[in-house]
């Protein structure tokens, strides 16, 4: 469960500091050209990494409701680790999808061993 944890804390803050960066810094011109759906879009990443904090959080703490909150937040982060490399392969940044492929492999590590653990297995 450590894992789990960890991986979720640590993925839901780089989220963060991922997104906060790229529109502080001016790299997401969708800002001007699509802002309605960047806020959606945006909404939704932010409420999956603030899930992964708590649920990572709560797994640490070994609170009654933790996977619960984890498994709900982790299966918005397969959503997000499936479809955003999506706009990286378009414009040939192979080194982010290759990197989304990871991160996709560590969430199911963590989903796998939470789901066993809750499952009592």
């Amino acid at each position: 469960m450590k894992f789990a944890g960890w991986y979720s804390i640590v993925v839901g803050a780089l989220m963060i500091g991922q997104w906060s960066f790229s529109l502080a810094s001016g790299q997401v011109p969708e800002v001007k050209t699509e802002p309605i759906r960047l806020a959606f879009h945006l909404a939704a990443e932010l409420t999956t990494a603030l899930g992964l904090i708590v649920g990572g959080a709560a797994l640490l703490k070994r609170l009654s409701w933790a996977a619960t909150v984890y498994l709900v937040a982790s299966g918005m982060l397969l959503y997000s680790v499936i479809v955003s490399p999506g706009y990286f392969a378009q414009q040939g940044q192979w080194a982010f999808v290759g990197m989304f492929g990871v991160l996709l492999s560590l969430a199911l590590a963590g989903l796998w061993a939470v789901a066993r653990n809750r499952l009592g297995q």
